[in-house]
């Protein structure tokens, strides 16, 4: 690791990169983290890209492999392992190793349609389990937080009855179209553009199979709630996609809101190793209890501090 890395959560998982690389088999010295976000990405000498897992996800990490795998099987353009296995870390946790991408850019909102018209059509494998409440990942994020101080008691004691009500209304969701493979995290910034034009999926540990409709609302709350994509590029998505637009489905609703729930906790739980991203998260907490309007909101990324490497979005 390089000396001009002075970021705390990239510091604080360096020993983690070191001892998955050590026990691979693989050199660790010059390695430069990549993001620090749900997971800590590091890239090393010889094109490999070092994941390391958040606490309690090692099982995540070992699925992610077999979906690469299953992916790359069945010919759907995504990101693919280094090493057939991953290493198993303290505290639930797990590094994987994977191939470099060349040179690349966050996809366009129609590469994200693209990708997922192709992996939807797909047969579900074995290995993918079923997605039984997405909300349960905001409300695991506020317990883990709760007593942080980047939120106040009250707002917290309102966000955590507000998640469980997002979990209700999942459950109580009227058919839409028919469950398939999903890849869970579908957005702009898990698909790489190269510069010939090539899109790939990026961050497979959210894969699961449910309703096709959570990955498209990924995008849709982009023009809806967050007003960070203007219409006409939304139009584009759903023409990649097929013609199909999930705000017309009516359990859009929760699962917007299910949305606006993880993108508000994954603010909060950012602050706290970058403090300076809490008036966002206040923000968003702000908007979800109807005190700024109706949506379209104004969110704002959740950035690194400057000169530290990558965007949190």
């Amino acid at each position: 690791m390089t000396a001009t890395i002075n970021d705390a959560a990239a510091q604080a998982t360096w020993p983690l990169v070191t001892a998955a690389c050590l026990t691979a088999g693989l050199d660790p010295t010059g390695a430069e983290p990549v993001r620090i976000a749900d997971n800590a990405i590091w890239a090393i000498p010889g094109q490999i890209i070092v994941r390391v897992t958040r606490p309690g996800r090692r099982a995540a990490a070992h699925r992610e492999l077999l979906t690469a795998q299953w992916l790359a099987d069945h010919h759907v353009p995504a990101v693919r392992p280094a090493g057939p296995a991953a290493v198993d870390l303290p505290d639930n946790r797990a590094a994987t190793f994977w191939e470099r991408l060349p040179d690349h850019t966050h996809g366009r909102h129609e590469d994200v349609a693209r990708l997922l018209h192709q992996l939807h059509r797909l047969t579900a494998p074995a290995h993918l389990p079923p997605l039984n409440d997405p909300a349960a990942k905001g409300r695991a994020r506020l317990e883990a937080v709760r007593d942080a101080g980047v939120i106040d008691a009250r707002n917290m004691a309102w966000l955590l009855a507000y998640a469980d009500d997002l979990a209700d209304s999942w459950h109580a969701l009227d058919d839409g179209l028919a469950h398939t493979p999903l890849h869970g995290d579908a957005w702009a910034g898990n698909v790489a553009l190269t510069r010939d034009g090539q899109a790939f999926l990026l961050d497979l540990d959210s894969a699961a199979v449910g309703p096709p409709e959570w990955d498209l609302t990924s995008t849709a709350v982009k023009v809806t709630t967050t007003a960070t994509i203007p219409v006409a590029e939304y139009e584009r998505f759903v023409a990649a996609y097929g013609g199909y637009d999930v705000t017309d489905y009516d359990g859009f609703s929760a699962m917007r809101g299910i949305r606006e729930l993880r993108m508000t906790t994954y603010a909060i739980q950012t602050a706290i190793d970058h403090p300076h991203t809490a008036a966002e998260a206040r923000h968003r907490v702000a908007c979800l209890r109807g005190f700024n309007g109706p949506r379209p909101w104004t969110w704002t990324a959740v950035p690194h501090p400057p000169g530290s490497p990558g965007p949190i979005v």
